[in-house]
């Protein structure tokens, strides 16, 4: 039977999560704050690794241009250590050994119980950059990058490896 003419979700537009952390449609940002947060909210990973928004019956692939969440803040706890939260509006504590530099010293961990690659978007990364330090050897003879978190400092690897779902 058909549908009345209004879909959740319009099939005829292609739609995209960029690197910056907004949803484009047919490569025009989406403006409107609620639509990014219920796609971010409601985004799945398909069977055969790709995306898809799903709103009730309405479906539609999406691009992911690198990764499917974006770190949005970065709080402290003296008990619990670093919190994220994501472009989804969820909140988790950072798995520290996750942290990774990637390709233009950008920042990544792993979010969603260590599934999915998540960029650290400007504010958050400076809001973590206060418990970042360059340490001078650590067994390489070279300089890198370790996060501080009270007596613990986690190595924060380089990567070119590829960022996709785990």
């Amino acid at each position: 039977m058909p549908r009345a003419g209004f879909w959740a979700i319009d099939p005829t537009r292609k739609i995209h999560f960029g690197k910056d952390g907004w949803w484009y449609a047919n490569d025009e940002r989406i403006q409107n704050l609620r639509i990014n947060k219920l796609f971010s909210t409601c985004l799945q990973h398909t069977a055969d690794g790709g995306f898809e928004i799903v709103l009730g019956r309405d479906r539609a692939a999406v691009e992911i241009e690198d990764t499917p969440y974006v770190v949005t803040r970065v709080s402290r706890d003296p008990r619990q250590g670093l919190t994220l939260r994501l472009n989804d509006d969820s909140e988790e504590a950072l798995a520290p050994g996750t942290l990774e530099i990637g390709e233009g010293d950008v920042l990544y961990c792993r979010v969603k119980n260590r599934r999915y690659p998540a960029r650290f978007l400007r504010p958050a990364y400076y809001q973590i950059a206060a418990d970042i330090r360059e340490e001078t050897g650590q067994g390489t003879g070279g300089t890198g990058f370790v996060l501080q978190i009270g007596e613990a400092a986690y190595p924060i690897r380089r990567s070119g490896a590829d960022r996709g779902p785990g």
